[in-house]
């Protein structure tokens, strides 16, 4: 089988440029990452002068160079015929791209160049909004051509390297930011340390989470919504639970489980007056904080998946649904569009919107009873289930789907409490 050597010799002709430009690639890949933890970010971060400033900046700029050579790595040794589809070519370009960019990117000593380095770190998080739904597009067409578990592992490192880079980056702007007078934070209650709230609430997220799905459901955008009750949501067990993490990341997740398991709900209970509500559980442990989303919305297996943890394949062999134009579809439109997908709860809010929005404008429903009663159902881009489950295990976490079929499903969500995990990037 062609390796992607065949394909580096085709992009990049054998000048003395692209010679150098390989030599400069094997010399960062040979480096190791330097995992941090959630712990080592806040302290860091807490006690921010103009000299850690710089120190900050100068970390990052030498550290994702060498995470994203490691990705380069990955996406050169994939079969020739995975590297040509669609969307995986426009990953290795960026890639490279950005590599080079750090690479050239000169040394910070003042906080001035601190300024011109967190521009160029806000334009390339722009310009890697596609990476998303690019890898996804390409790696679900190249799915034929790879072995499942190779294809998933291969998803895992992509998409956990992702997350890291973009923490290390988002992070060290919002210090900046703080540093310079630009944010001066929420309430004492919700004081974060760059993007890390060291006493994140976790039945807050919870209701902030079911208060945007119920304001979402009465809005008037959604076609429908006024005929349908929407099951509430009851939150029970250790609710002052407060631990060290990254709020988008928590909230992502949060949402993503509580709009399956009210979609399922409504599909399964129709125009019930009181369709059945929502348990959220919530259980502290010395090491870690669990969280358990029970719903009776008829389980999950069906036709297309055989086990529950098959939603997390990226592969379709255990999830046919990946090659389906329902979900290739919508992942052209959002490989192809600026805006991409950062993977957060306010994008999930605007697509949904943006959805109703189409189906308002005369859009056929097609029959679908998710989207006849009212649902508004996210477009399906087919991978929300399996961010969540990556976003979970970034720092050593766990995130387990258990169906009871005809009845409905508990999910089960295990994070660390302590945060001293390190990031879980594989090299």
């Amino acid at each position: 089988m062609l390796k992607c050597s065949a394909f580096r010799q085709a992009r990049f002709q054998s000048t003395n440029v692209h010679f150098y430009q390989n030599r400069q690639l094997e010399l960062y890949a040979t480096r190791e990452a330097k995992r941090l933890s959630l712990r080592q970010l806040v302290f860091y971060g807490r006690f921010m002068s103009e000299e850690r400033l710089i120190k900050s900046a100068n970390y990052v700029r030498t550290e994702l160079p060498v995470r994203i050579a490691h990705r380069i790595r990955d996406l050169q040794d994939l079969p020739y015929t995975v590297v040509m589809q669609e969307g995986v070519a426009k990953v290795y370009e960026l890639y490279w791209s950005a590599f080079e960019k750090f690479r050239k990117f000169p040394q910070i000593e003042t906080l001035e160049d601190n300024e011109r380095f967190c521009s160029f770190l806000r334009t390339l998080l722009d310009e890697h909004a596609v990476v998303i739904p690019n890898l996804s597009l390409g790696l679900s067409l190249a799915s034929p051509h790879l072995p499942p578990d190779q294809l998933d592992a291969f998803m895992r490192r992509m998409l956990v390297s992702r997350i890291s880079r973009r923490v290390l980056a988002e992070h060290h702007i919002a210090l900046s930011d703080f540093f310079a007078g630009r944010s001066h934070g929420p309430s004492k209650e919700e004081r974060h340390v760059g993007i890390i709230y060291p006493g994140l609430n976790v039945e807050k997220s919870v209701r902030r989470c079911t208060a945007l799905l119920h304001q979402l459901t009465h809005d008037s955008e959604c076609p429908n919504s006024l005929n349908v009750r929407w099951p509430e949501v009851v939150i029970e067990g250790h609710t002052s639970t407060q631990f060290a993490y990254i709020r988008e990341h928590l909230e992502y997740i949060i949402f993503e489980l509580l709009k399956n398991a009210m979609q399922a709900t409504i599909a399964k209970h129709g125009h019930k007056s009181d369709p059945p509500s929502i348990l959220v559980t919530l259980v502290t442990a010395p090491d870690n904080i669990g969280m358990r989303i029970s719903d009776q919305g008829g389980g999950l297996v069906n036709s297309q998946i055989h086990l529950p943890s098959d939603l997390f394949s990226f592969s379709h062999v255990r999830n046919a649904s990946r090659l389906e134009q329902d979900n290739l579809g919508p992942l052209r439109t959002a490989s192809t569009s600026p805006t991409g997908m950062r993977a957060t709860v306010d994008e999930l809010v605007s697509r949904w919107k943006d959805e109703w929005r189409q189906q308002e404008d005369g859009t056929p429903l097609k029959n679908d009873p998710e989207l006849e009663s009212g649902v508004g159902r996210h477009p399906r881009l087919g991978i929300g289930l399996a961010m969540s489950n990556i976003f979970a295990r970034y720092f050593g976490g766990s995130l387990e789907l258990v169906s009871l079929d005809g009845w409905g499903t508990d999910v089960y969500l295990r994070l660390p409490k302590l945060g001293t995990n390190l990031e879980g990037i594989e090299v």
